[in-house]
């Protein structure tokens, strides 16, 4: 299945079909740093193209003729990370992703952002969209722990097919879910050489320390080391802070299922962006086996 993937980022999504192989053919992007990234990291290209403009950007993917649109456009509009405004801007991607996916009319696309998106006046009207171009459509949100990844991470898919009836995926999707959250310990056994960790908090009202015998919490854009005056939570599991440390970038892009060997580079801040941004890859293998079972079911 030939696929393309929009707002590819550093590549979280496409790796995760590629290793259910489906054939990634393309990727698009207009992060530059992200797109250096992915490209020293796939045998396929990712190129710089505004997807806001979306009749060149349907006109330059349609030549592909796709067989499957994957991707996942901004989603800090609709995040619950601070102020929620979903008409400041980025929020509009959401309806470009499902204008370009109905004028190049591939036989599926699968779409991600964060859970709280179902909030949204610009799902709904997305999914009118969809539907008007003939989709039927299946959406779900994902605790990434249930999936294979070792984050408590909860994110939305909608997935599509032309002809299909709506929910035609979900019974897919919901068997495969494990009936336990993976741990830290679960994924990397002892190798972190660590029992706790610190992540830090988005307020002090709330714990900064956490047990790699419990998934880990959603893995964000941003990582700080254990301030010197850090005082404990009645929640952290430890009584003292003696050998607790923050996770390093490697750990933090390891525990996105990202393989050690992925080639990281550019500014701090640019990397941890993409770290925090990015779909962990087996979670989109996850969807992406689902849809292969379907597939071969039929």
């Amino acid at each position: 299945m030939k696929v393309v993937d929009l707002f590819c980022g550093c590549g979280g999504l496409s790796l995760g079909f590629e290793k259910a192989e489906m054939d990634i053919v393309a990727s698009y992007d207009i992060w530059d740093a992200a797109i250096d990234v992915y490209n020293a990291n796939f045998n396929h290209s990712a190129v710089k193209l505004n997807l806001a403009n979306e009749q060149s950007a349907a006109n330059q993917i349609g030549i592909l003729r796709p067989d499957m649109i994957i991707g996942g456009p901004p989603c800090q509009d609709f995040s619950s990370a601070g102020l929620r405004n979903e008409d400041s801007g980025r929020g509009d991607l959401t309806l470009s992703y499902a204008r370009i996916v109905s004028m190049v009319l591939p036989h599926w696309f699968v779409m991600e952002n964060v859970s709280t998106i179902t909030k949204t006046k610009k799902l709904a009207e997305a999914k009118t969209i969809f539907k008007s171009h003939g989709y039927g459509l299946t959406q779900i949100v994902l605790n990434a722990a249930l999936c294979g990844v070792p984050q408590k991470r909860k994110r939305f898919f909608l997935i599509g097919k032309i002809g299909a009836q709506d929910d035609f995926l979900l019974s897919h999707l919901k068997c495969a879910l494990s009936s336990k959250e993976m741990t830290l310990r679960d994924y990397f056994g002892d190798s972190l050489g660590v029992d706790y960790y610190y992540r830090h908090p988005r307020s002090y009202a709330r714990r900064g320390i956490f047990s790699i015998d419990e998934p880990s919490p959603t893995i964000r854009g941003v990582n700080r080391p254990l301030p010197a005056g850090y005082k404990l939570h009645s929640n952290d599991p430890v009584k003292d802070l003696d050998g607790i440390r923050s996770l390093t970038l490697r750990e933090r892009s390891m525990i996105q299922t990202f393989p050690e060997t992925f080639n990281f580079f550019g500014s701090k801040s640019d990397v941890e962006q993409m770290i925090g941004n990015a779909v962990p890859v087996k979670l989109g293998t996850f969807v992406a086996n689902a849809i292969n079972k379907y597939m071969y079911t039929k």
